[in-house]
């Protein structure tokens, strides 16, 4: 099913941003980048099987080893993910096959439980349509501190 998303006032909203440095602006989207993804967060955390509640948080980091996206330097990336405190969220995310040891010994499968997935199809729509109304949020509330201290 493909969605359609009608987002007005991003061009205008773009070129407020550039004419921030890039410093002050890639901040600005970065804040509402991850107060949007929260919720998503949140409710991963909600489905989790385990007791851990902070399984999943909202990072601009990927883990070590894991593949780095190809963006260019004003690119503004935001991950929802696991912590460290689940280190095997994906096996349960998506689940396993069969597993063996060398020595031929079964040692089990695991079912999927994804928690992420259904996080995410749940509020992608919500995150695209409030992000503009974030960013320009964030913009006013930063030039508004940088008003204040005569920048």
């Amino acid at each position: 099913m493909k969605t359609l998303l009608k987002m007005e006032g991003l061009r205008e909203l773009d070129n407020d941003l550039a004419a921030l440095p890039k410093a002050v602006s890639k901040p600005v989207v970065r804040r509402a980048l991850a107060k949007q993804l929260q919720p998503v967060a949140e409710m991963a955390n909600y489905l989790w099987p385990g007791a851990d509640d902070s399984a999943f948080a909202v990072s601009s980091r990927l883990k070590n080893g894991q593949p780095q996206p190809d963006v260019g330097s004003s690119a503004v990336t935001m991950f929802v993910g696991a912590t460290r405190s689940a280190p095997h969220a994906h096996l349960r995310e998506w689940g396993t096959e069969p597993r063996y040891h060398k020595s031929g010994k079964y040692v089990g499968a695991v079912a999927p439980t994804p928690s992420l997935t259904p996080s995410w199809e749940t509020y992608k729509g919500d995150i695209l349509q409030g992000l503009a109304a974030e960013i320009r949020g964030e913009l006013e509330a930063t030039l508004s501190r940088r008003a204040k201290r005569g920048l």
